[in-house]
């Protein structure tokens, strides 16, 4: 037996193995094959084909659970159905006291929720016992209090009602807490799918609903492989989809559901960057890159797999790396001394060996611990690259292993520029004790979540989510519940027949009815501040009152719009203008269009046939709309969330980049000013398809844009076939968010044109909206649809 001086001399750990008595006697009790929890009771497997559930660490069975047919999905979707109409009407507070039970039965159970994990996962104990468990009843605490305020806090939205939701196998239980917790919180029922591979803790989590009263049908879980998720995410009577998985499974949603009118949100892949400066803690930052991809065998989305070191440090920082990785003790998840435990399956263990593979191939040189792994289970030796360049396989694919990829930088700017070579991003963290670099690299690194001297803080209370192919919908925090609810007037908007389109033959028009007496009316697109003929060099008649021909607009092609998108991304810097800039702009803009009243009016009643009282309405709306939003630009403004000790974490808005703007023909100055504006007064550049049958008003109006100091690129005004345009639109990467005012069909093809770079969309469904009503065409809800939030995480206090 070792003596304690001889310990302390090799500081040599023994093993601490965690008791799981309470787990295998829970499983023996459960011998026969899980069913599902469906309103409110455990279904017998039945005949029904059994997946085997595998200890990661062990190779051993734990359990079997049933595969969910379709006749399974629907039952739990009916009796999710037929529970929303009492959930729903139940107080807040009466909500509230259900989640506060679920929260205190998870806390008296953490050692089995843990365990249960550890076993189910693979993942060390002292990470589902300190991390995983905790943030889950932390999530149910947080949204216990948010049942109690929703009524208040969020008046004008109801519950979307019954939520599809589909979890990884990396954080079964806390995935299961993000989505549940909040979905209730708001009055919504739920059908969740756990991941085939780690299905036991959302088992437990059924039984902790039965034991707390929970009314049958507000929570089903149905198990099942991708095919049952797929159902679910399908089903017609679902009307909102949570999903947090890959990207390409993202994809498959999002063109799955198009068209369905169901509210969505994404949690998806991410190549986070890890930027250590010249000046950081490097002992600090060594810990950091610990705990941001060897942390859950670096099978965490927003795992810090990619390093950035600034060259003067680069190999002393190296050399400290090997140096830990030295110590890190891969083995037994159920031992407490354990760093690294094992992979979730085979399958995944031989996807990370191919990319280990292939960077060595590539010319990678691969370091790793040499401490030998178990000779039985799913384990991959933690490490990481270095000399790989941004090319390479290791520095651009998700590995979701415990593998880094380093490379170097020189200067901050080239930091800022290898940290958004990605097509992905859901985080970064940030190495410095220069607090003015390190806030300046949070502002420009395209990531929805950023730490700084800090990696993987995660709380209830502060929004989780990404940029670009990382997804859109944020998880936790008041931005979180949002995804959980709908507005009440877009809830209640009139489906209406959809009029035929106007013809955008571009044929002469020489046999129609033409207006006479009057100069030749033929307008331009507006692409980059500048009047830009179309690169078809054609264009279509513009009927106005009376069926006569008033003028030509111009018959724009896929070309045209990827002129107008090139110009947007180039006025960038109206994103990093001060608030209070952009204000004035918008307030002259409206000073400017009220100076053109009387040739507005007129243009309004000659090209849309309404009579002046209703031209003059329009237009007195539309200046009202400039001078709102005018006022919002700065004051829409983001908060500082209250999370763990010692850090303040800041929750700010940010624009998407280049919107699409796609807008109706109804009220065409006013619904296309109520769309424009919101947008670029949170800083988005528009490219803009504004009514095809009435797009004289936007040639006049962006004369009106050239005299009120709108910086070139900031709105480009594109006509023509509007879903021709929209589809292009969609379709583009380099256009982040997408509205459209349309059709349901029309609608439903941009939802699945977007899947590209699966950006953000808002659009109507077919229904439509009273432009002039303040509370229909104008408000908060359209400033929140213009901005993504991104939340850093400042060290703060000591």
């Amino acid at each position: 037996m070792a003596q304690i001086k001889d310990i302390l001399n090799t500081m040599e750990y023994g093993p601490s193995p965690e008791a799981n008595g309470d787990v295998v006697a829970w499983l023996k009790n459960h011998s026969a094959p899980f069913g599902h929890f469906i309103n409110g009771r455990f279904t017998d497997a039945g005949n029904a084909q059994i997946i085997d559930v595998i200890n990661p660490a062990t190779e051993q069975r734990l359990a079997g659970i049933a595969k969910g047919t379709a006749e399974d999905v629907d039952t739990a979707v009916k009796a999710a159905r037929a529970a929303f109409g009492k959930w729903s009407k139940l107080s807040g507070h009466e909500r509230a006291k259900y989640l506060y039970a679920i929260a205190r039965h998870l806390q008296k159970r953490e050692r089995f929720f843990s365990v249960l994990e550890s076993m189910d996962n693979g993942k060390p104990i002292r990470e589902s016992r300190d991390i995983d468990v905790p943030l889950a009843v932390r999530h149910f605490y947080h949204h216990a209090g948010w049942a109690e305020m929703v009524e208040d806090e969020f008046r004008g939205f109801s519950p979307v009602g019954v939520c599809g939701q589909v979890i990884p196998w990396n954080f079964p239980l806390l995935m299961l807490a993000w989505k549940i917790a909040p979905a209730l919180a708001a009055g919504n029922t739920v059908v969740l799918k756990p991941a085939d591979l780690t299905p036991l803790t959302a088992i437990a989590f059924a039984e902790i609903c039965h034991e707390v009263g929970l009314p049958a049908g507000v929570v089903n879980i149905v198990q099942g492989d991708g095919e049952t998720g797929a159902l679910i995410c399908g089903h017609e009577d679902v009307n909102k989809v949570a999903f947090t998985g890959s990207t390409n499974v993202g994809r498959v949603i999002r063109e799955q559901i198009a068209g369905s009118g169901k509210k969505l949100s994404l949690e998806l892949g991410g190549k986070s960057p890890f930027i250590v400066f010249e000046d950081a803690d490097l002992d600090s930052a060594v810990e950091g890159v610990v705990d941001a991809i060897w942390f859950n065998q670096g099978e965490v989305c927003c795992a810090g797999s990619r390093l950035l070191v600034q060259e003067g440090i680069a190999e002393r920082f190296y050399a400290k790396l090997r140096k830990r990785l030295e110590t890190i003790r891969v083995g037994d998840p159920l031992d407490k001394s354990t760093d690294v435990g094992a992979i979730v399956s085979p399958l995944q263990v031989k996807r990370i060996s191919a990319l280990i593979a292939k960077g060595v191939e590539e010319g990678g040189a691969l370091w790793q611990t040499a401490n030998a792994l178990p000779a039985k289970g799913n384990f991959i030796a933690p490490g990481f690259f270095t000399e790989v360049d941004q090319a390479s396989t290791v520095c651009q694919v998700e590995i979701f292993g415990p593998v880094a990829a380093a490379t170097t930088f020189r200067t901050p700017a080239e930091a800022i520029a290898l940290a958004n070579n990605t097509s992905y991003g859901l985080a970064a963290s940030i190495w410095s004790e220069n607090i003015n670099t390190a806030l300046d690299i949070a502002a420009s690194v395209k990531a929805g979540v950023v730490w700084i001297n800090c990696t993987n803080m995660l709380d209830a209370g502060a929004g989780f989510g990404g940029y670009r192919e990382s997804g859109f919908g944020r998880e936790g925090a008041r931005e979180g519940l949002y995804e959980y609810l709908v507005s009440d007037w877009e809830k209640a908007l009139p489906l209406v027949k959809e009029t035929d389109a106007p013809s955008f033959s571009a044929l002469p028009v020489a046999s129609e009815k033409v207006a006479a007496g009057s100069i030749d009316r033929t307008m331009k697109n507006y692409v980059g501040g500048k009047q830009a003929r179309p690169d078809g060099g054609a264009s279509y008649a513009v009927y106005g009152k009376g069926n006569v021909v008033i003028g030509e607009a111009p018959l724009s092609n896929r070309k045209d719009i990827r002129n107008a998108v090139e110009a947007a991304a180039k006025a960038g810097s109206w994103g990093g203008a001060t608030t209070h800039n952009r204000a004035q702009v918008l307030y002259y803009l409206g000073e400017n269009l009220e100076q053109r009243r009387a040739e507005f009016i007129e243009l309004l009643t000659t090209s849309t046939g309404v009579s002046e009282k209703k031209a003059e309405e329009e237009f007195d709306a539309s200046i009202r709309r400039i001078f709102y939003y005018a006022a919002q630009a700065d004051k829409f403004d983001g908060a500082v969330h209250s999370t763990k000790s010692r850090h303040v974490t800041l929750a700010m808005n940010e624009p998407w980049g280049v919107t699409g703007i796609v807008c109706p023909d109804e009220l065409p100055l006013l619904s296309m000013i109520s769309l424009i504006l919101p947008a670029i007064a949170m800083g988005n550049r528009a490219v803009v398809v504004p009514s095809g049958r009435h797009p004289l008003i936007a040639g006049a109006f962006y004369q009106v844009l050239d005299t009120s100091d709108v910086p070139a690129g900031v709105v480009n005004l594109i006509t023509g076939e509007r879903d021709v345009l929209a589809k292009t639109l969609a379709e583009h990467d380099a256009v982040s968010a997408l509205w459209y005012v349309g059709s349901q069909a029309g609608s439903a093809m941009v939802e699945k044109a977007s899947t590209g770079n699966l950006k953000a969309t808002w659009v109507s469904n077919g229904r439509q909206r009273n432009w002039l009503d303040t509370v229909q065409g104008q408000g908060r809800d359209y400033l929140r649809r213009a901005v993504q939030v991104k939340n850093i995480w400042v060290p703060y206090g000591a």
